[in-house]
């Protein structure tokens, strides 16, 4: 019997049963009155008049009345670059620990964004949050004494300037709490190599020493290993190495695209639990299994706000015109997408993460991330978000039972005449030729989006697939910015950049 793991569980479901049914709305306003009350002796915070805002009748109006929308570059621009130079107490007090490098999906010059002690203890928070919410998924007491695979970005962080620098996943795993190291695989040594490919063959060369019960990152990468551990042994799926694999807590991305290739590595099927862990917090994570929907963590030092997605509320580098309309939580609906703002205990502000969600269920104060503000096609007015992007690609995976993991797509002028050029990744014989997949996409996204439809009957002439191997677009983010971890692959690409992918794709042909 699994004396440990009846206790863990048991303790589990103990704490479970304490947590009450959250106010969200509440949870908001008093988040938000801490984060103006902590910052409102900072640079930024004297500037903006959080006192003045503090001693409003109603904060939250006050505060968007007060304080502009920021993206990275204009947060950068304005007030951190003051961090660089030695200054404390500038957009929150004091100096941040570290800063997560964050390339995005946009280049190759990293963000550095900061990261204070504050906000790694709501990342802690947070994950404590999970955890107790596994009470609701009804796993064996077996489950609890496994060891859970932790893929992110190399732990190895690098000194600079009195702070620690490297993505949010590695300062993540580095500051895991003591009792946890006997559980983290794939343990110090091999999370600090630098060299993801290094770092992938060690892990698959240790794989049949660890009894894993659980995966954890990003699912490109975590397919990628996967693989890796399934070639090395020579196996047919992962669970003839990891017997006891039960869960996979994916992240940073929505899963849906990934489930059909996801599961073909699979020897019988586990349980997906969805969480949204970005370079800025950990925002939201799914609570229950009768959902794939995340619920926002309200009540953790991250303060959210929420934009209609609107092409006329963005500008063309997926940033926000000031005067766009903006709702707090009490105030959105469900099924409409949205812009996320957040304001945070790191000292971002009305601070513009670039991913758009939808509310699945209000009350619940539960999301689905829906796609990027640069992730937008809108060249010749097709309006085609992420979302309806994905739900395209997945029918057609539906219709000829393939599997399309990773797509790019550009608006290209060819003669004269703009068309959508697709290229899509696979690792399959695909029977079905280009052209019969070109026809079958636009006939999904012409039924599904009336916008579409539209921009199909004038200026947009047609659709073009190319079909790549996954490791074109593995290589791709390897050249452009870095494997594993937070990186995510590029959906939309603008005509620069898809010059670029597509003399890529010829040189590696």
């Amino acid at each position: 019997m699994a004396i440990i793991g009846s206790l863990i569980k048991g303790a589990i479901d103990v704490a479970g049963n304490f947590v009450s049914e959250a106010n969200h709305v509440d949870n908001q306003q008093k988040v938000l009155k801490n984060l103006l009350e902590k910052a409102k002796d900072t640079a930024f915070g004297k500037y903006y008049g959080f006192q003045k805002i503090l001693d409003a009748e109603n904060i939250e109006k006050v505060f968007q009345e007060q304080v502009p929308y920021f993206d990275y570059h204009q947060m950068q621009k304005d007030w951190w670059y003051k961090l660089h130079e030695g200054l404390e107490d500038i957009t929150w007090p004091g100096i941040p620990s570290y800063y997560a490098l964050s390339s995005g999906t946009t280049g190759k010059k990293s963000k550095k964004i900061p990261v204070t002690d504050e906000m790694i203890e709501s990342i802690r928070n947070a994950g404590i949050k999970q955890v107790t919410a596994l009470s609701n998924f009804d796993m064996p007491a077996d489950f609890f004494e496994k060891e859970i695979m932790m893929l992110g970005s190399s732990t190895n962080l690098k000194e600079k300037d009195g702070h620690l620098e490297g993505e949010i996943s590695g300062i993540s795993a580095s500051n895991i709490p003591f009792w946890f190291e006997g559980y983290y695989k794939p343990g110090k040594e091999i999370s600090q190599i630098d060299d993801w490919d290094e770092r992938v063959k060690n892990i698959a060369e240790n794989a049949k020493n660890w009894d894993i019960g659980a995966l954890s990152g990003i699912p490109s990468w975590m397919e990628l290993m996967l693989k890796e551990v399934i070639n090395y042994h020579g196996v047919n799926n992962i669970h003839e190495v990891w017997p006891n694999l039960q869960a996979y807590t994916s992240g940073g991305v929505a899963f849906d695209p990934y489930k059909k290739s996801f599961e073909a590595l699979l020897g019988k099927p586990v349980t997906v639990i969805d969480t949204y862990l970005a370079s800025e917090g950990f925002l939201a994570c799914q609570t229950r299994p009768d959902t794939t929907s995340m619920e926002l963590i309200t009540d953790n030092g991250v303060y959210f706000e929420f934009v209609p997605f609107q092409p006329e509320y963005i500008n063309p580098d997926g940033s926000l015109v000031q005067d766009a309309p903006v709702k707090t939580l009490a105030e959105v609906e469900k099924d409409v997408d949205y812009v996320l703002l957040i304001s945070t205990v790191s000292g971002t502000w009305r601070y513009l993460i670039g991913d758009t969600i939808a509310f699945t269920d209000v009350e619940k104060a539960e999301i689905k991330i829906t796609g990027r503000t640069k992730f937008f096609l809108n060249v010749v007015g097709s309006q085609l978000s992420v979302n309806k992007m994905n739900k395209a690609i997945q029918e057609l995976e539906e219709q000829f039972s393939i599997k399309l993991p990773e797509f790019t797509v550009s608006a290209v002028k060819i003669e004269e005449e703009f068309y959508h050029v697709w290229h899509l990744g696979t690792n399959q014989d695909i029977s079905v030729s280009e052209e019969e997949l070109a026809e079958a996409l636009d006939k999904n996204l012409q039924d599904a989006n009336k916008n579409y439809k539209v921009a199909r009957s004038k200026a947009l002439k047609g659709v073009k697939v190319n079909l790549l191997p996954m490791d074109v677009f593995y290589e791709w983010s390897g050249a452009n910015k870095k494997k594993g971890g937070q990186v995510k692959m590029e959906k939309v690409m603008g005509e620069e950049k898809y010059q670029e992918f597509k003399d890529f794709v010829k040189q590696n042909s």
